[in-house]
């Protein structure tokens, strides 16, 4: 008897899936995954930097900042990007420019 209700075989899948997830379900799992991704998404920008990626980008900006200090965190986006620089500091956007 135990074996029996272990048995994958046993089951129909086809009749679980209706009775565990309503058709409406499916339209607003869609619509929010949609909305999501709209919200999330922003213009890429012509000045180079780390990335926005979902709020991620800012995090690790400040984090950097944080951690290294200003100095040489300046010095590693320049090294990394260039002269002009876009990043975060704080949650707001901050350009470095150096020579």
């Amino acid at each position: 008897m135990v074996l029996e209700t272990l048995n994958p075989m046993h089951y129909n899948i086809t009749s679980l899936v209706p009775d565990t997830m309503p058709v409406a379900t499916v339209p607003i799992l869609i619509l929010m995954c949609f909305l999501f991704l709209v919200w999330n998404h922003e213009e890429t920008s012509s000045i180079p930097g780390p990335g926005y990626c979902m709020g991620i980008g800012p995090l690790i900006s400040h984090g950097r900042f944080l951690w290294m200090g200003v100095g040489k965190a300046c010095n590693y986006y320049n090294k990394t990007y260039g002269e002009f620089v876009r990043v975060w500091i704080s949650g707001e956007e901050t350009f470095i420019i150096s020579k």
